[in-house]
């Protein structure tokens, strides 16, 4: 195979990837949620962008108790998104303006309502419908007590008694009841799925929860300190994805490699014309290390990086995070990636001290990342440089907020501004508020606004998605004389040198021919960097 061929074959090696929160970003039938036929009137946005594939939430038939990540049939579209016909029109579309497709898939749990659920509560303790599930006792005199200690990632236990006196476990919410992946009809099951949104032409899947699926055999209570609670989730910082090194019956079983190794062998079956399909683990794993084993050659083609999202801004702290992960995936051949935002954590902007401080260090960040070799992985809106959204507690919807009272993930959901004054800005016809809120004072932010301002954060954007084609799959796959000098981060890739100024004073810059610029248009820089700014330049015998 030439290199040519390699790199469309491996084309996830190096891609952009836009996440479409899909309630969030367009819609088509006026209702105020976004559907599949407003996002497929929209790809010329991504296209436009820059990005090479987009990722979309789940779409599937739901209660939408947990916003489609409660799956009650995972071969159909729910109404509240379009049909079959409109999946495969996305689809379609896509393709013809060269973006890839990425579909959500959620494996560790199904809804409550989904027929094997349901059959399992009329069947009865014993029976195949319920092994199907993580049903069991309760312990004391009269089984009144849970199985064990285990907690719910949405706050409470994480089991529900049913009225026969059996509990089910459900790590997430009460009304998405864990499967029992040790069952081999689950597997299965899921290998249908998989072969079913393949043959429709999809070009991968993000697995939700990938370190979740199989459990530690018997069930035991979690091993907490003394004075420590049980927990499966470290939601502290705003993010429910934050992890520390503790004892974790429930999390990254070894027996979830054999998983997707089955998968990966499904998936290489469908390679062809338009490259590998592939696999996303979103994997909340303790360590780079425990990471990099759900992309060992057999199984997952990538799993989603943490690290720089969690990460302070700190120049130390981003380079512990790109030495820390490259070494991590080197051993094992793995693609790294990157990302800064998602729809469960605080946007990055907000993250960075929001405001027009919080911006400039967001575009910062954001173009060194874009410079590492591997992928790197967009979160809707931060191309418009939207902020996290103070959504009243009467509007709020996240299972998380009415288990825990903690805000939860509203407010970085709240539905894109497309162009218009006020609500809904474009977002769908009619003048109504979507189904989350939007704040006033959004025009200025929307996509119509920022097109016609070259100074703009989409402009930006562009710009620099633009520039690192120029050396994204050409530059190689490790960096070189990275350093921290102060509170300067730098380093090279292939031609490129990147800096970083994390402090509050400039810095001087060397010498280089300027590729891209997180700096303000208009800024010229010859030989300062200001503060809070990150810049791409070009040694000049590289041209």
């Amino acid at each position: 195979m030439s290199g040519r061929d390699a790199e469309h074959q491996q084309w996830w090696r190096h891609a952009v990837t836009y996440e479409v929160y899909v309630r969030s970003f367009a819609d088509a039938d006026g209702d105020g949620v976004g559907d599949l036929p407003g996002l497929t009137a929209r790809l010329p946005h991504l296209r436009d962008l820059g990005v090479d594939a987009l990722w979309i939430t789940p779409f599937y038939r739901s209660p939408q108790r947990d916003h489609g990540y409660d799956v009650a049939d995972y071969t159909d579209v729910d109404p509240l998104f379009g049909t079959l016909d409109d999946a495969d029109a996305l689809v379609a579309r896509a393709h013809e303006l060269d973006l890839r497709v990425i579909v959500d898939l959620v494996p560790n749990h199904t809804s409550s309502e989904h027929p094997w659920f349901r059959a399992a509560l009329e069947a009865g303790p014993g029976s195949p419908e319920r092994a199907r599930y993580l049903f069991r006792e309760g312990r004391g005199a009269d089984g009144s007590l849970p199985p064990n200690n285990w907690r719910s990632v949405f706050g409470g236990a994480a089991w529900t008694r049913v009225p026969d006196g059996q509990w089910y476990l459900h790590l997430f919410d009460s009304s998405q009841p864990d499967l029992d992946w040790r069952n081999p009809e689950v597997g299965d099951m899921f290998e249908s799925v998989l072969r079913f949104w393949l043959d429709r032409g999809v070009d991968g899947f993000r697995i939700d929860v990938a370190h979740g699926l199989v459990k530690e055999e018997g069930l035991r209570d979690q091993v907490v300190p003394e004075g420590s609670e049980p927990g499966s989730a470290a939601p502290t910082g705003g993010s429910m994805i934050e992890r520390t090194l503790r004892d974790e019956p429930m999390w990254d079983q070894p027996e979830v490699h054999e998983v997707y190794r089955r998968w990966r062998r499904v998936l290489d079956e469908y390679a062809g014309p338009r490259g590998d399909r592939i696999l996303v683990a979103e994997a909340w794993t303790q360590t780079p290390e425990s990471m990099a084993r759900f992309v060992r050659p057999d199984e997952m083609h990538q799993a989603f990086n943490f690290s720089w999202l969690l990460a302070p801004w700190s120049a130390e702290a981003f380079a512990a995070v790109v030495t820390g992960t490259l070494e991590a995936v080197g051993p094992v051949g793995g693609s790294p990636t990157w990302v800064l935002s998602n729809h469960d954590v605080i946007r990055h902007p907000t993250r960075y001290g929001g405001g027009p401080r919080g911006l400039a260090r967001a575009r910062a960040a954001t173009l060194t990342m874009l410079a590492l070799p591997g992928s790197a992985y967009l979160y809707q809106g931060e191309e418009l440089g939207l902020e996290e959204v103070d959504v009243a507690p009467e509007h709020r919807t996240d299972p998380s907020w009415f288990r825990t009272g903690e805000a939860g993930r509203d407010g970085c959901r709240v539905p894109l501004p497309w162009d218009g004054d006020a609500a809904p800005y474009g977002f769908g016809p009619g003048t109504g508020q979507p189904w989350l809120p939007q704040p006033a004072g959004w025009g200025p932010r929307s996509v119509a606004a920022q097109q016609a301002d070259p100074g703009s954060t989409l402009a930006f954007y562009r710009a620099a998605l633009a520039a690192r084609r120029t050396f994204a799959t050409t530059a190689g796959e490790s960096v070189t004389d990275l350093r921290v000098e102060g509170a300067v981060l730098s380093f090279r890739r292939g031609p490129v040198t990147v800096v970083l100024n994390c402090g509050s004073e400039a810095v001087p810059l060397p010498p280089g021919e300027v590729l891209a610029s997180s700096a303000p248009a208009g800024t010229v820089l010859s030989r300062d960097l200001p503060a809070d700014c990150a810049v791409w330049l070009r040694d000049p015998a590289a041209r």
